[in-house]
């Protein structure tokens, strides 16, 4: 579904992102995993075009070049970003966000029963469909963060850093309902803080350092690596690894 390869981008002089490569598929959970300033973000932004890459990036999606659209047009062929902080409008109404997720094109069909959809996803926004956003807990606002891009009709789910500031509870909550919204066939691609987390519920995983690709495989054979539970899953070394 996605195809991403000689994805560079550079602030300045500085290089965030160096050639990187990866790919998802429909259905499925990707997981991007790496240190704060690894370039994650500013990845997910490039996908969502709301950074532009160096010459020379190959980003396709549905076998289509998507690396020269604006945002709003790669919106329009089924990618939604829930960026970083959320990004909610705070003083319209639960159902105001939700309607503006609606704008593009392609989620006016259908728009009344996926708005239902969202609701079922998320039952505790139906109780408070007239309650301005900015009164919300953070975990209620990821809630709504993340039912406005459904309500686009996404193909592709871009996610940054959604359990960022909320508690266990709803951050069980939230990675419930992606497990759900891959069940309904579309695709994830999560930048996550909580690695543990994440590998519970990925498909497949990519391994970012210093903007660079240094590893990928299954989320299970990932989690089970001695290297990636020391270096993400806070894991000591056992006592006879350490002797040797």
């Amino acid at each position: 579904m996605l195809e991403v390869s000689a994805l560079s981008h550079f602030y300045g002089k500085h290089r965030a992102l160096a050639d990187v490569a990866l790919g998802t598929t429909q259905g499925e959970i990707v997981a991007i995993l790496g240190a704060n300033g690894a370039g994650k973000s500013t990845l997910l932004k490039s996908i969502a075009g709301l950074v532009k890459p160096a010459p020379g990036a190959i980003l396709r999606f549905d076998g289509q070049d998507i690396g020269a659209l604006p945002a709003h047009l790669i919106v329009e062929r089924g990618i939604a970003l829930v960026p970083e902080g959320r990004g909610v409008f705070g003083e319209l109404t639960v159902a105001e966000n939700l309607q503006l997720g609606a704008y593009p094109a392609r989620a006016r069909q259908g728009e009344a029963d996926r708005l239902a959809g969202i609701l079922k996803l998320f039952p505790r926004l139906s109780e408070r469909m007239s309650q301005a956003v900015r009164t919300m807990s953070g975990g209620e606002q990821q809630m709504v963060a993340i039912g406005r891009a459904l309500m686009s009709n996404p193909l592709l789910l871009l996610l940054d850093e959604p359990s960022l500031g909320l508690s266990p509870l709803l951050s069980r909550e939230v990675f419930r309902a992606l497990g759900q919204i891959r069940a309904g066939g579309v695709g994830v691609l999560l930048v996550e803080q909580n690695a543990r987390a994440s590998l519970d519920i990925a498909d497949r995983v990519y391994l970012i350092e210093s903007g660079r690709n240094v590893g990928s495989g299954s989320a299970h054979d990932m989690k089970n690596n001695p290297d990636i539970q020391r270096a993400y899953l806070g894991k000591a070394r056992t006592a006879s690894t350490s002797r040797s």
